[in-house]
């Protein structure tokens, strides 16, 4: 029986001996890469250089989960946005007047519950008003106590009063002989009572309060009770100094200048030619 195999002898004239050839050589740059067993979701698997791979056997990727942060604050952000808006076009439309008869459903709203007033009495007056005089006083009373700090029990208000006294003449208390007129009706002579001072009128549109400050005790028994009257005495302070400055302010003179100014126009312009108004010396 034939074999196929071949010796190959060496040639004697040939110096070079004859090496098989390796049908896969290896290199030294490009080392070979080992591939890994694979399972059978292809994971532990690495292609080698050459092979065809198919994308549909390739590993399936990690979703990782990412939790969403700020959803109630992006919510209350946009709720704040829409309300905003919704106030801006209101408040928009009212001004051009698109809404003439819209109004504000909380504006501040006040209720009168006072009764009528009642008419008590009617009184005749016979008073020439002569002159008027106008007063401003600032008041500062203070309450504390002996020996007690003040942030503990103290009391004490700075009032900016503002206050009018009225001058007037009193016909009425013309008495008989008081008017002497002589036969040819061109002179007459009136004796008046002197000009009285009418009460201190308080302006409340401006007088205010302008600082007041109160001891700790004082403070927790206004917490319990209130005391509406609280600032009477102030009020009554601010009419004593007025009424004393409008005493010393010489209305008095200026009422009796004024009421005879007045006398001698008007007689004089019913026919007299000398008018005389006296007063009571003062």
């Amino acid at each position: 029986m034939a074999r196929n195999d071949e010796t190959v002898t060496p040639d004697d004239s040939d110096d070079v001996p004859t090496q098989r050839r390796d049908p896969s050589p290896r290199t030294a740059e490009y080392p070979e890469i080992e591939s890994g067993p694979a399972d059978d979701k292809g994971k532990g698997w690495s292609p080698r250089i050459g092979d065809r791979v198919d994308p549909r056997e390739r590993p399936e990727p990690i979703v990782v989960p990412v939790k969403a942060g700020g959803g109630a604050m992006r919510g209350l952000f946009w709720l704040v946005a829409t309300i905003g808006l919704i106030v801006a076009l209101v408040l928009g439309a009212k001004t051009i007047g698109l809404f003439p008869d819209l109004k504000n459903p909380f504006a501040k709203e006040q209720t009168d519950r006072s009764g009528p007033a009642l008419l008590k009495s009617v009184q005749d007056l016979s008073q020439y008003v002569a002159a008027e005089g106008n007063f401003e006083v600032i008041v500062d009373v203070q309450k504390d106590r002996k020996y007690i700090p003040d942030f503990l029990v103290n009391e004490r208000i700075l009032f900016v009063a503002a206050g009018s006294v009225e001058v007037y003449v009193d016909f009425a208390g013309i008495g008989q002989g008081a008017v002497k007129e002589s036969d040819d009706r061109r002179t007459v002579e009136i004796t008046l009572p002197a000009p009285q001072l009418r009460p201190v009128r308080i302006n409340n549109d401006r007088s205010y309060v302008y600082q007041e400050d109160r001891g700790l005790f004082n403070r927790l028994a206004d917490a319990f009770k209130s005391d509406p009257n609280r600032l009477q005495e102030v009020y009554k302070l601010a009419e004593e100094k007025i009424g004393a400055a409008a005493k010393e302010a010489g209305l008095g003179k200026r009422a009796e200048e004024n009421t005879r100014k007045m006398l001698q126009q008007f007689l004089g312009a019913l026919g007299y030619t000398s008018v005389t108004v006296n007063f009571p010396a003062s």
